[in-house]
């Protein structure tokens, strides 16, 4: 960057030596010159970051046709957030060697499990099974100095998010205690079946990039969430959620909360998901669906969601950790890839990516619905699209990213100090055949590409420096994506 100030300084030179050889020079010339120094110097001086979140500001637009009434379910609790390592020590517990756990059945599970995801520094959901052992976790928990319970689920969360834009009309359908009722926006109708008398708690276990215990080091910032949900495990307002739609009328459902399901046995899972199936079908074909996928361990339900689900939705999102289990159980590209190492590869992703809408998405020879993917990791968001569907996803996938800054570090806007670009400046769209290379300018901070009739929109993310809060980013830029998109009517 020093070559550059330089020539910044040479040109300042330069131009008040013009000044001084002849005064005379006509107005115009003297305001180009010095409007055209002032502008390079700017230009110079201002931080990939601050260049980036400037240029998202102007590309952001709303589309030509906006969502008026949006549907939103299954699932939603109570987030009971705090330290994860302080909440271990305060059980007795001291650090150990960890291991995954894809149902956790004790306080031993529970501590190597967090353990495990804390080193790899990734986000984890699992599914606590015994009752008596996880609500004296709870317990302790909430009684924890500085536990603070917000809104939690993936739906309550796109829900309340979306609810934040007052021209639009929100539905949330879930299992509501009067805690979570108490914690959502006024914006947000419930329906009257979607009450219950109790909360459901969820355990959200959060670390700090850096964060240290015993001889584990947290790679970054991230968090570790469990439950004990029977509610949201069966899905058990799904029914409900479909049919109050007919009177909401909405133009967008946004659904998630079929990985909870994983908490139940194979076959009560085969059972749900079948009537889960039955019911998204019986959802009128020209309002559209976005999917939100989240944390799984069990490979047949990934398999069975990737075909029986997506060809029933219009748009799905997921982050990196989805996305690797996603190819891994459905025996897509890439699956040999055990784990992420670092920032996922974009070639990789974008090869995955392009496998699930070529192989699951709407063709000329499918009938499939889902014809959009919003991916998102903590470094950047890849969005593509099947031609002739979508609009507007330039703003859409800049929007994501934007809101990703904003919300890790709890400010209204990008605070350019405050963040830093984790993302790759340079990537191959693709790791299996014939790519373009794309190199990163924080002017145009949006890159676009096309591969057999899908486009796809790169952005990278302005990663939060001191996170004050990781639960629910995933949620917020799919919504905000969405708030952004437009779909094209067929």
């Amino acid at each position: 960057m020093w070559h550059k100030s330089v020539c910044v300084a040479l040109l300042a030179l330069a131009t008040g030596y013009i000044f001084l050889l002849d005064t005379d020079l006509p107005d115009s010339v003297l305001e180009y010159l010095s409007g055209s120094f002032l502008y390079q110097l700017q230009g110079e001086l201002a931080s990939p970051e601050r260049s980036m979140a400037a240029a998202w500001d102007a590309l952001i637009t709303r589309p030509s046709k906006q969502w008026n009434r949006v549907a939103v379910g299954v699932n939603a609790c109570v987030d009971v957030v705090l330290s994860g390592v302080k909440l271990l020590q305060a059980l007795g517990l001291n650090s150990g060697v960890g291991q995954d756990r894809s149902v956790l059945h004790s306080i031993t599970d529970l501590k190597e499990a967090f353990i495990h995801f804390m080193g790899k520094g990734a986000a984890a959901e699992r599914f606590f099974s015994d009752a008596e052992s996880f609500h004296h976790i709870a317990q302790t928990a909430s009684e924890y100095p500085g536990a603070q319970l917000y809104v939690g689920g993936n739906a309550a969360l796109i829900g309340q998010k979306i609810a934040t834009n007052p021209d639009l009309k929100v539905l949330l359908c879930g299992p509501i205690g009067p805690k979570l009722h108490e914690l959502l926006d006024e914006n947000v109708i419930v329906p009257p079946e979607s009450m219950q008398e109790l909360d459901e708690f969820h355990l959200i276990l959060e670390y700090r990039e850096g964060e240290e215990w015993g001889q584990l080091k947290a790679p970054n910032a991230n968090r570790f969430i469990f439950s004990h949900d029977m509610s949201n495990g069966v899905m058990n307002m799904l029914e409900v959620f479909v049919s109050s739609l007919e009177e909401f009328q909405p133009d967008l459902v946004v659904l998630s909360g079929l990985h909870m399901m994983e908490g139940q046995t194979k076959e009560m899972r085969q059972k749900r998901l079948l009537e889960a199936v039955a019911s998204i079908s019986d959802i009128p074909t020209d309002v559209p669906v976005h999917l939100e996928l989240a944390s799984m361990t069990d490979p047949d339900l990934m398999s069975a969601i990737v075909h029986q689900v997506f060809p029933l939705v219009n748009s799905v999102g997921l982050n990196e950790q989805e996305l690797l289990f996603l190819t891994q159980a459905a025996s897509g590209p890439h699956a040999s890839l055990a784990s992420w190492n670092g920032v996922p590869d974009v070639g990789v992703v974008s090869d995955i990516v392009f496998w699930i809408l070529k192989e699951h998405g709407r063709t000329p020879e499918k009938a499939s619905d889902l014809t959009r993917i919003h991916f998102h990791t903590l470094a950047y968001h890849l969005l593509a699209t099947v031609d002739g569907y979508w609009a507007n996803q330039v703003a859409a996938v800049a929007a994501g990213a934007r809101v990703a800054g904003t919300q890790a570090c709890a400010t209204k806007t990008i605070d350019a100090s405050r963040v830093f670009l984790k993302a790759p400046l340079e990537f191959a769209t693709s790791k299996m055949e014939k790519a373009s290379r794309v190199s990163l300018n924080p002017g145009e901070p949006v890159s676009e590409w096309h591969r057999d009739g899908i486009t796809f929109h790169y952005t990278p993310v302005l990663v939060c420096k001191d996170p004050l809060r990781t639960v629910g980013l995933g949620d917020a830029i799919s919504a905000e994506g969405l708030l952004y998109s437009e779909i094209y009517p067929h």
